[in-house]
């Protein structure tokens, strides 16, 4: 399975520009983390992908077909999970899931891939329960198990960790870099622990266009000399009184001192140089965007 995207333009009623010029490739196997922030045209692509929209100028072709003439073929081979996504609350766990597998034309195999998602995403408990009676987390985890429904060979996730706690967070990670061994996985999230662990590689969108493309380590290596620490011990002038071009990414506070975590362009003399981690590389990229807009 193999997308090309070129030339992907796409403006709303109203005149705003979503997407103003993508061009990539997907291709499977690749676990995908799509990073940006609020507005940056994140969801538009995974809708233009899954035909839920279609462009205002440029092509995606799927295995080199023009993605529209293949509406039924993807659909075969599509597991999503939007940002909101409405669950039928009167049905149970069970009842819900057996409806999407017919949706998705597998009523002769729903039983077994009812049977092999309910584990996956911690259900088994809950799966004669009705969906109205669950709790925000697991109501995430019965969406991430219908899109899981069949292994389709696409698989796309909106905020998916979004209502976890931090140990199921952790479990459906480690889900989604099984299903990603032969498949094209998207993931899309705010939550960088998410994607710095698990994905191979990394799409930062800013503005509708593509600010970074490629593994992690090459994300991290683009912010070398980029992150620095200044450390002002109490009592002392503090010197990022000013903002010094800097954006300042934590602070910590102690009786003793108060520490700065620091991105910029160009590091002011008083900070030091540190290792970035993926938080930093992504607001370093995002920085390097505004500066060229």
């Amino acid at each position: 399975m193999e997308f090309s995207i070129r030339g992907i333009k796409k403006q709303y009623p109203g005149g705003k520009m979503a997407l103003s010029g993508i061009d990539t490739d997907l291709s499977a196997p690749a676990f995908i983390g799509l990073l940006g922030p609020n507005g940056a045209g994140k969801s538009t692509l995974m809708k233009l992908l899954t035909l839920g929209l279609l462009p205002t100028e440029g092509k995606i072709t799927l295995d080199g077909t023009p993605l529209q003439k293949q509406e039924t073929a993807l659909r075969k081979t599509l597991g999503y999970l939007p940002q909101e996504y409405g669950l039928y609350e009167e049905l149970t766990v069970w009842q819900f899931l057996d409806y999407m597998a017919a949706m998705k034309e597998m009523r002769h195999t729903a039983r077994e891939n009812i049977e092999r998602v309910l584990p996956l995403c911690g259900l088994e408990e809950r799966q004669g329960s009705r969906i109205a009676t669950l709790s925000g987390g697991f109501k995430q985890r019965v969406g991430i198990a219908q899109a899981l429904l069949g292994s389709p060979q696409l698989l796309i996730m909106d905020e998916p960790t979004v209502g976890l706690d931090p140990e199921e967070r952790i479990r459906m990670r480690n889900v989604f870099v099984e299903e990603a061994r032969d498949k094209i996985l998207i993931l899309s999230t705010h939550i960088i622990e998410d994607v710095q662990s698990v994905c191979n590689r990394l799409i930062v969108l800013h503005e509708g266009l593509i600010r970074y493309d490629g593994p992690p380590d090459g994300l991290l290596a683009l912010s070398a000399g980029h992150v620095g620490a200044y450390v002002c011990a109490a009592g002392e002038a503090d010197l990022m009184a000013g903002t010094h071009g800097c954006q300042v990414t934590s602070k910590v506070v102690t009786p003793q001192s108060t520490t700065y975590r620091l991105v910029a362009e160009r590091l002011p003399a008083f900070a030091r140089p540190t290792t970035p981690t993926l938080e930093d590389a992504y607001i370093y990229a995002m920085a390097r965007g505004e500066a060229a807009s």
